[in-house]
């Protein structure tokens, strides 16, 4: 099962926000939307569906907590209570609804920045305030500061919204940080969730821990939420989950509004429970971002040599640094406005990543090539 790239002149007749956003002249490679077909089977069940007529409210969906637990098992060695498996509308809104149940409006909600930039709008949303907690930088390589995370803690951080694996960065937790964490958060009454939307786009030379697998302190103090959207391009179905693993987070889970659960689609359900059944999809997914990520970095050395990038190790952001072009205090607006190319400004990452931007590679290596000569012709 091969992934099918689909040309530009298809792509612009798309209505998501990727396509329709920035006028038709710039090319856009800011959102984590994919440039590929679905996976035949998920695009076979949302025809059955709609074929059928079966347009209503959620229903039963014992079939998803099921393909998930099978897949989580088989990818991950992870194995968890299906009852224990809670529908929401996206990661966003699992995110929000549980944190309603554990903080009040003032309290201190940690992020690590560099960081996908809704966890702020998240922690707005929720009338709180961000503790950050910087990852620490080595070059291009990111990993979590367990000193500031304790120190945040000891602060009075109630939750800690951690991204597992790390949107911008690229970056894979590692099992010893995430033991440290829960560690910490036991020590310290501190909550975390762990959003794992971007599990399965882990390259291979990295191994993906989810949080609530590493220890009896992670699963009594965190959840897990994730979705199929990220890695199979579901966005646009509404449908996320969030796990639990222990009697404290659980019953929290529980008393979140029922309306939680219905608020999801029908048609995301199924579209996901097929995602997770589709790994043949998947692994040619990631043979295409494998070829993708390599690409991009010879592109940049060859034509950009002063920006500095290195190779992520899961999904298909990539993490420029433009520092060294001197643009101002927001590079993607000249790029914009230069080079007719939408990146994502790093500003939105967090404080000390104005010089960077995100780029998006899940495309054609031909929209690639558009897209770096759009950047060179921006910065000449």
């Amino acid at each position: 099962m091969k992934v099918e790239i689909v040309p530009l002149e298809t792509l612009r007749t798309r209505t998501s926000e990727k396509w329709t956003h920035f006028p038709p002249e710039v090319l856009p490679m800011p959102v984590a939307e994919m440039d590929f077909e679905l996976a035949k089977p998920i695009k076979d069940v949302l025809i059955s569906m709609v074929k059928n007529s079966d347009t209503g409210y959620m229903g039963d969906t014992g079939h998803l907590n099921r393909h998930f637990a099978e897949y989580a098992r088989d990818s991950w060695n992870w194995v968890f209570d299906q009852e224990q498996f809670f529908l929401c509308t996206d990661v966003s809104v699992g995110n929000i609804e549980m944190a309603r149940t554990i903080v009040l409006p003032g309290d201190l909600i940690m992020v690590n920045s560099p960081v996908y930039l809704n966890m702020f709008n998240w922690i707005q949303e929720l009338k709180c305030e961000v503790l950050d907690a910087p990852m620490r930088k080595d070059g291009m390589n990111y990993t979590l500061d367990l000193a500031a995370i304790e120190a945040g803690y000891k602060a009075g951080a109630k939750i800690h919204f951690l991204c597992n694996p790390q949107n911008p960065t690229g970056s894979v937790h590692t099992r010893a940080e995430l033991e440290a964490i829960a560690d910490l958060a036991k020590q310290y009454g501190v909550y975390v969730f762990s959003d794992e939307i971007h599990a399965p786009l882990v390259f291979a030379e990295s191994e993906f821990v989810p949080f609530l697998s590493v220890s009896e302190n992670a699963r009594e103090m965190g959840i897990c939420v994730t979705a199929a959207s990220k890695a199979w391009n579901l966005a646009g179905l509404k449908c996320a989950f969030i796990i639990t693993q222990s009697e404290r987070m659980r019953d929290l889970a529980k008393s979140m509004p029922v309306s939680v659960r219905y608020r999801a689609s029908l048609f995301g359900a199924h579209a996901a429970a097929k995602a997770f059944e589709s790994t043949a999809w998947l692994a040619s997914l990631m043979e295409t971002l494998d070829a993708n990520r390599e690409f991009l970095a010879l592109q940049l050395q060859r034509k950009l040599p002063k920006a500095i990038f290195r190779i992520p190790n899961c999904s298909y952001l990539a993490w420029i640094d433009l520092t060294a072009y001197e643009l101002g205090e927001n590079p993607s607006d000249i790029i914009l406005n230069r080079g007719l190319l939408a990146l994502t400004p790093g500003y939105l990452f967090g404080p000390g990543c104005e010089q960077f931007v995100r780029l998006n590679f899940a495309t054609s290596q031909e929209i690639i090539v558009e897209g770096v000569d759009r950047l060179v012709a921006a910065l000449s």
